[in-house]
């Protein structure tokens, strides 16, 4: 029986030879921003020549993210859900593992902990809520202002947040904190490296020009996110925070702002910080508390080679 493995070794579990986490992360990389991307322009293509609507022109338009749309939102949303099959893929052809090894030391999505997760979630956020009254204007969350005049547009984007945004938060987990992590332990053997480098990834993936403010709020959630996974052992924690601090920014944009400030964020506040990571470190502490308490593993706890496809 081998030794039980923390979520970033799971490789060791499957085929071994350094290049295979290293092919694996240029394929992650192209899968998800250049194939997906030219995948999903072309069934765009399809739906505006079947609806009989100009289609050059119309996809522009949906592509165009300083003016978004609700079907530029669905868009982006589909682009990063499909990190999903493209993580899938590399674990099974590439490694020989089955994809469950992606969701958690237990080879499988633990629901129970994912739905309770998200009633955490709620309790952090409004911790965030109260750091962010108490941090100088322009810091934290912003809930003044005059409401947006509800439209078919906002009605448009409320069902693509609500449908495809969940979707698209557990595409960038399976991608930095579950690939990526993965990836980066079986190179260099390290949490420390595997969390950094992922967070770091993802936090660049964002946009090179990104302000400071705004590039350290990413890469300190990144860094949280990795956090969770070795503490709980899988991404069910990481999923439940992306998808609500995603509900809460884009809600707020459709409150208050409108949705390409809210993708396209510029300045950013050193202010925002506290509440960001208010929220962030207040939810680690809650989601690591609540894994103990349903006595989840941590560790695969199983020989190694159990759930390993059949080798060559």
């Amino acid at each position: 029986m081998g030794a039980p493995l923390e979520y970033h070794e799971i490789h060791r579990l499957g085929r071994s030879g350094p290049w295979r986490p290293i092919v694996g992360i240029v394929g992650l990389i192209l899968g998800t921003f250049a194939l997906a991307p030219l995948l999903w322009t072309g069934l765009l293509s399809i739906w505006f020549s079947a609806a009989s609507q100009p289609v050059a022109s119309s996809v522009a338009a949906a592509l165009d993210l300083d003016h978004v749309t609700p079907v530029g939102l669905a868009y982006l949303n589909l682009v990063l859900a499909t990190a999903i099959p493209v993580a899938v893929g590399l674990t099974f052809l590439l490694h020989g593992l089955r994809p469950g090894w992606l969701g958690s030391v237990a080879c499988r999505i633990r629901w129970r902990f994912l739905l309770a997760c998200l009633g955490l979630s709620v309790v952090a956020l409004i911790a965030t809520l109260v750091v962010s009254m108490l941090v100088p204007q322009g810091g934290g969350v912003e809930v003044s202002g005059d409401l947006n005049k509800a439209t078919s547009t906002t009605r448009d984007f409320l069902l693509v947040i609500v449908l495809l945004t969940p979707l698209q938060a557990a595409g960038e987990e399976y991608a930095f904190r579950g690939y990526l992590m993965q990836a980066f332990g079986g190179l260099f053997g390290s949490r420390a490296v595997a969390v950094i480098l992922s967070a770091l990834l993802f936090a660049l993936a964002h946009g090179l020009g990104q302000s400071w403010p705004i590039f350290v709020d990413r890469l300190a959630f990144g860094l949280v996110a990795g956090a969770l996974v070795i503490l709980t052992g899988g991404l069910e924690a990481g999923i439940a925070m992306h998808v609500l601090n995603n509900f809460l920014a884009f809600g707020m944009a459709l409150a208050f702002t409108d949705m390409s400030s809210a993708l396209n964020p510029t300045g950013g506040s050193w202010w925002s910080l506290p509440g960001t990571l208010t929220q962030s470190l207040v939810y680690l502490v809650l989601a690591t508390w609540l894994a103990r308490r349903m006595g989840l593993a941590t560790t695969t706890g199983q020989p190694v080679g159990e759930g390993v496809l059949e080798r060559p």
